[in-house]
């Protein structure tokens, strides 16, 4: 008898079965209707591929992203080495949290500069803010963001436009030229170096306008932070209103809720494929994304090259240790090889 038959024979195996039914049964209400689920046309495969998006001659070997979180304070050294190790062990892209400590100088340049434990292979990006990329350049000290990102080591940058975040904060930044300028501008700077620019929200996403234009302006990648996970503004209204020193400013929060679901951005990208002549940039669909058969779903009606991304959920296993965030990657990206394997996502429409 075979280890699988001895397993499946297994007389304990069976009352558990017993045991457990009534625990297992559902309701119709947990049904997921995002799939048809389709277990007769192919069989298991252990090798599936599912390697991802290529950055010159580098590839992410899943479609797995860790998004930008966290950087710069006492805390944050631990994280990120944790998050830099899953990167190199299951081949996921990185994108580092707001660098913008390192423009004060080198007192938390080792908790950003990841490079040496993830590798080679993986792929980084940067991360700074669309107020202190104006700033740098209005200054003509655009050679010294340079300088920072070739220490890091990076294969680009992330420029996050965040004006509602901003706006529920006392000591929030403003900028007063048009992010678009300020992006292209800064695009050319990359482009010496031969870096890759990204733009990104922060938890509200962003509208079909603000789409179209960064597809005309030829980014290399848009990750949606769309509306649906952590959501910057209302975390900085939450933190204001908990102040003593800051509740005389208390702002209404219906700002908190207005944005874009990633379901939405899809629909607008794929629309912008169908009509623009450019060609698509990337895209990293996160924003919501809990887990990897939402991401599934996602990309499967996504027209164009992609990758799903979380924060939140990197962020509760690499807080505890490396272990847990090697289980739950492992995990989800299983699950993905199985969906990719058995089911068939619905169209979005």
């Amino acid at each position: 008898m075979s280890e699988s038959d001895r397993h499946h024979s297994n007389p304990s195996r069976k009352t558990h079965h017993l045991e457990m039914a009534e625990k297992a049964q559902v309701g119709m209400a947990q049904l997921n209707e995002l799939f048809d689920y389709e277990p007769l046309l192919r069989g298991f495969e252990e090798n599936l591929n599912i390697d991802s998006l290529e950055f010159g001659d580098k590839k992410m070997r899943a479609p797995l992203w860790i998004s930008s979180m966290t950087g710069g304070t006492g805390k944050a050294g631990p994280i990120n080495k944790n998050l830099a190790l899953a990167a190199k062990e299951f081949g996921l892209g990185l994108g580092l949290g707001s660098c913008r400590p390192l423009m004060a100088g080198d007192e938390f340049f080792k908790d950003f500069h990841l490079r040496p434990l993830a590798g080679d292979d993986v792929i980084i990006f940067a991360n700074f803010g669309i107020a202190q990329i104006e700033q740098y350049l209005e200054e003509g000290r655009g050679q010294e963001l340079l300088e920072i990102l070739k220490r890091l080591e990076v294969n680009g940058v992330f420029i996050h436009v965040n004006p509602l975040q901003e706006w529920f904060q006392s000591e929030g930044d403003r900028w007063f030229r048009s992010p678009l300028e300020v992006i292209a501008d800064f695009k050319e700077l990359l482009q010496s170096i031969g870096l890759f620019i990204g733009v990104k929200e922060v938890g509200q996403g962003m509208g079909p306008q603000s789409l179209q234009a960064l597809w005309e302006l030829e980014v290399d990648l848009i990750e949606f932070a769309a509306f649906g996970g952590t959501n910057f503004s209302k975390l900085e209204a939450l933190r204001e209103a908990n102040s003593s020193e800051l509740k005389e400013r208390m702002r209404p929060d219906g700002l908190c809720f207005v944005g874009h679901s990633a379901k939405e951005m899809v629909r607008h990208v794929n629309c912008l494929i169908k009509e623009s002549k450019r060609p698509a940039p990337r895209i990293i669909i996160s924003g919501g994304v809990h887990s990897s058969l939402v991401g599934f779903y996602l990309l499967e009606n996504l027209r164009t090259a992609g990758a799903f991304g979380m924060a939140k959920p990197f962020l509760e296993h690499a807080t505890k240790d490396i272990d847990s965030l090697y289980a739950f990657v492992e995990g989800e990206l299983d699950q993905y090889k199985m969906a990719k394997t058995f089911l068939k996502a619905r169209p979005l429409n």
